[in-house]
């Protein structure tokens, strides 16, 4: 049988083999050493370019949010103060002349009647007043139905 150990020489190798062979390794290191020292220069090359320059300039801050609710009954809040007609149309004027412009929100009662919707909205209009916005609540379903 061939590599029994039995036979002519079997004493001389019965034991097993306690050594390493690093041929293989070493020749794998020489390959990736030689692949490393050809492509590092190429890594380092670079393309010359002039860059544009550019001047920075600071944000414009944010505008400031205000929220015109209206109630059931006609009555009108500047972020929850009470005012009536004539000091709405003064702060709408007064609001229109910030720099920047704040941002309106409008909050109205599902029960408000259009006419008060219409007639704030063209106060807004008049003032000069340009961002504005309508906030209301999603409607929640009910995925049980």
């Amino acid at each position: 049988m061939i590599g029994s150990g039995s036979g002519v020489g079997a004493s001389t190798h019965t034991a097993p083999m306690s050594e390493i062979n690093t041929t293989p390794l070493v020749d794998v290191m020489l390959v990736l050493l030689v692949i490393f020292i050809i492509t590092a220069p190429l890594l380092t090359h670079a393309v010359k370019i002039e860059l544009p320059q550019a001047s920075s300039q600071p944000l414009p801050e944010k505008p400031e949010m205000i929220s015109v609710s209206v109630d059931a009954a006609g009555k009108y809040y500047w972020n929850n103060e009470e005012l009536t007609p004539p000091q709405l149309k003064a702060r709408l004027n007064a609001a229109a002349t910030q720099m920047p412009q704040p941002e309106l929100n409008i909050r109205a009662d599902k029960e408000t009647r259009y006419q008060v919707l219409a007639s704030l909205m063209a106060d807004i209009n008049n003032a000069g007043i340009t961002k504005l916005g309508f906030v209301s609540e999603p409607v929640v379903s009910n995925p049980k139905q």
